[in-house]
């Protein structure tokens, strides 16, 4: 008797971007692939993991779902994106990478021990945390 795996609920985050082909450019250098299936001059499809997509959209595109007005977040917090990440070290790397890449790197470091945090901001100013917890810490 086949059994089916449960059913793992996504998460895709769309972006307005000023320039699609440096943001993929950014993301494909912190490791991420594009995914060409979802992907055209108007979007990109950024695979972050089996269950996290980042869209990445035109700004005119990005408009089309929505008629409020697109936050420039290089100005103002429209979100905060938050990755796990598994280890302090990669939390690191990551935050290194976003750099490497043209990123800028938060000020804060949140260290309480069981739970280690930085963040950095993309091209178009999108807040991206990228935290480990100690593993011990949530079982408890």
């Amino acid at each position: 008797m086949a059994t089916t795996a449960p059913y793992q609920q996504m998460i895709f985050v769309n972006l307005p971007v000023n320039d699609l082909d440096a943001s993929k450019k950014f993301f494909t250098e912190l490791g991420y692939t594009i995914n060409a299936q979802f992907s055209d001059e108007n979007a990109a499809s950024v695979v972050i993991s089996e269950t996290i997509v980042a869209m990445l959209l035109t700004k005119p595109f990005y408009a089309t779902f929505t008629d409020k007005e697109i936050a420039d977040a290089t100005k103002s917090s429209e979100v905060l994106i938050c990755l796990s990440a598994e280890s302090r070290d990669k939390v690191d790397e990551l935050v290194e990478k976003a750099v490497a890449a043209r990123g800028t790197a938060s000020d804060k470091v949140q260290d309480m021990g069981f739970m280690y945090g930085r963040a950095f901001d993309d091209l178009d100013g999108h807040t991206w945390e990228v935290v480990w917890m100690d593993p011990a810490a949530v079982q408890g």
